[in-house]
C-alpha cells in the first residue's frame, strides 16, 4: 500500500484523515514560516532521520487554517533558500499545494531521508528527529553513528589505545599460517607493516577494534564492554537475583563464541529422539540454529554502543540480546529474506576467513529458520537492541535422556504462549521484583544505556502503567 504522502494532488479528505493522527517522528505542523533557520534545522533533521512531511498552515492542534493564497510566493521563496543555501549538503524537497477553503492553501513539504548524512544548518548544528520535536547532535557516539549509517565510519575500524604489544601472538601466527601460508613476522616494523596491510592497525602501531576484538589476548581489558554475559533463569520471566546458570564470556570472539555455544547447549534438554537407550541423546534444538544467531550477533552488533550481548535462556524460551537495533533501512521482514548490511566490515572479513563459521552474508538468519521455524526477531529502535527468540517446545519427560548437570527444569506444558518480552516489559519484570531498583540498575541487567532507560520509563508513565512513589533517593516504583 502507498503512503498517502506519496499521493500526487492530494485532497482535502486525505490531508485531513493525515492530520488526524498528530504529529509523530515523521510529521510536522506548522502554522505559518517565517524564519528560514528554523526551517532549515527542521529540514536538517528529517534528513538525519527517517525523512518526513512539514504541513505549513496546519495548527499544533491539527486544525487545518491554511495560509493565504498571496503567502505563497513568499513561502515557496523560504523553503527554496532554507534547502539550498541554509543546509548542507543542500536538500531537495517536494511541495504540493492543497486547497482547505476558498483562498487558504496548506502547503505539504515532502524532505526525503538523506543519502549523504550527516547533515547540518549553516551554523554547523546537525538536528536530529526526536518524537515530534528535534534535538541537537551533542556526543561523539551518536555523531559517529550518523557516519556510520552513511557508510563513512565503521567501528571495528577505529582506532584504540592498544599496541602490539597486546596481541595474541601465538593465535595471530596460527591464523597467518592457516589462511596466508605464512609465518608471523619476527620484527615489530615488519609486523606493524603487515596488521596496516591487514587491515588491522592504524599509524603508529596502534589496533583497530577488529584487532583488538580478533587477536588481542585479553580483549576485555581494552574493551570490556563487548562481552557476552549469560543467565539461565528458572521459569519463563527475568529474575532479578534468582537463575540456576550464570557465566561472563570475554576474550577473543572466537572463544566467546565457542563459549557462548557452550553455555547454550549443557543448558538444553538432551532429547532420545528414537535413538537406542545407550546413544546420546540430541540437543532438543539443532545446535546450528545458535551458531547462526551467535555469529550475527557477535559480528553484526553495534559496536559503537557500550553494552554488553546478553544471553537469556527460560523454560519456554532462549534469547540473545544484540546492542544497537537493524541498520538504517534493513527490517525484521528483509533479513527473514536473507537481505543484510554490513556495519562491520573488517570482522565479516576475518569471520568469513574462518574464524566463526560464517557462511554468507544474509544467509545465517534464513539457515537458521530453515533449521528453526520457531524463532521470533524485535527491532527494538527505541531500546536500541535486536532481539532473537528461540522458542523451546514442551517436552514430555519420556523423551528426554537426559538433563544437564546444571539443573535447568523441564520446559512445563502449560508455558506461556510464544511470545518475546519487549524492554519496557522487561523493566517492569524487574521493578516488581525489587521496586526500589534504580536506573543504572536496570541498565546493567539489561544492557541498554541508562538514557534509554529513561526514555522507556517516561514511555511507562505516560501509557500509565508505571509511576515514582517519592524522591529518587528514597522513593520507590509502583507498576500500576
Amino acid at each position: 500500500m502507498r503512503d498517502a504522502f506519496n499521493i500526487r494532488n492530494m485532497k482535502k479528505s486525505t490531508l485531513k484523515s493525515i492530520v488526524s493522527k498528530g504529529e509523530d517522528s515523521r510529521l510536522q505542523f506548522k502554522t505559518d514560516i517565517r524564519n528560514v533557520d528554523a526551517l532549515a534545522a527542521e529540514m536538517v533533521a528529517f534528513s538525519n532521520s527517517e525523512g518526513g512531511r512539514l504541513l505549513i498552515g496546519v495548527t499544533d492542534a491539527g486544525v487545518l487554517a491554511g495560509v493565504p493564497r498571496e503567502d505563497l510566493s513568499r513561502i515557496n521563496q523560504l523553503i527554496s533558500n532554507a534547502a539550498s543555501q541554509h543546509v548542507r549538503s543542500p536538500i531537495s524537497p517536494l511541495t504540493e499545494n492543497v486547497v482547505v477553503r476558498k483562498g487558504q492553501i496548506v502547503i505539504v513539504v515532502s524532505v526525503p531521508k538523506g543519502i549523504d548524512k550527516p547533515y547540518f544548518d549553516r551554523n554547523g548544528v546537525i538536528w536530529l528527529k526526536s518524537g515530534a520535536d528535534k534535538r541537537r547532535v551533542n556526543s561523539k557516539e551518536e555523531l559517529r553513528r550518523l557516519f556510520q549509517m552513511s557508510d563513512q565510519i565503521h567501528a571495528d575500524e577505529l582506532p584504540t589505545q592498544a599496541g602490539m604489544e597486546a596481541l595474541d601472538k601465538l593465535r595471530l601466527r596460527d591464523f597467518l599460517k592457516a589462511y596466508f601460508k605464512r609465518d608471523l613476522p619476527d620484527s615489530l616494523e615488519a609486523l606493524d607493516q603487515l596488521l596496516q596491510n591487514m587491515n588491522l592497525a592504524v599509524d603508529e602501531g596502534r589496533l583497530n577494534l577488529a584487532a583488538v576484538l580478533l587477536f588481542a589476548e585479553r580483549p576485555e581489558w581494552i574493551a570490556p564492554q563487548f562481552i557476552v554475559k549469560a543467565v539461565r533463569y528458572p521459569g519463563n520471566e527475568i529474575h532479578f537475583n534468582k537463575y540456576i546458570d550464570s557465566e561472563d564470556f570475554v576474550g577473543p570472539l572466537q572463544k566467546i563464541f565457542d563459549d557462548s555455544l557452550a553455555f547454550i547447549l549443557r543448558n538444553l534438554h538432551k532429547v532420545q529422539a528414537g535413538r537406542g537407550v545407550n546413544a546420546p541423546g540430541v540437543p532438543e534444538i539443532p545446535p546450528a540454529v545458535f551458531e547462526e544467531l551467535l555469529v550475527n550477533a557477535l559480528i553484526h552488533r553495534d559496536y559503537l554502543v557500550s553494552a554488553f550481548i546478553r544471553l537469556f535462556i527460560f523454560d519456554n524460551r532462549i534469547e540473545i540480546v544484540s546492542p544497537g537495533h537493524l541498520p538504517n533501512s534493513l527490517t525484521v521482514e528483509k533479513i527473514r529474506h536473507g537481505n543484510s548490511i554490513i556495519r562491520n566490515p573488517i570482522l565479516v572479513s576475518y569471520a568469513s576467513k574462518g574464524i566463526l563459521p560464517y557462511r554468507g552474508l544474509g544467509s545465517g538468519i534464513k539457515r537458521a529458520l530453515d533449521a528453526w521455524p520457531e524463532i521470533d526477531f524485535i527491532d527494538d529502535r527505541d531500546g536500541c537492541l535486536f532481539i532473537a527468540t528461540v522458542h523451546r517446545k514442551a517436552i514430555k519427560s519420556s523423551n528426554i535422556s537426559s538433563i544437564n548437570t546444571v539443573g535447568s527444569p523441564k520446559s512445563s506444558p502449560k508455558s506461556s504462549p510464544k511470545r518475546s518480552v519487549k524492554t519496557e516489559d522487561r523493566i517492569l519484570e524487574l521493578i516488581r521484583q525489587d521496586d526500589t531498583i534504580t536506573t543504572l540498575q536496570l541498565g546493567e541487567h539489561l544492557g541498554i544505556s541508562k538514557r534509554a532507560v529513561l526514555k522507556q520509563i517516561e514511555k511507562l508513565k505516560n501509557h500509565g502503567r508505571l509511576r515514582r512513589i517519592g524522591p529518587a533517593k528514597g522513593g520507590h516504583w509502583e507498576v500500576l
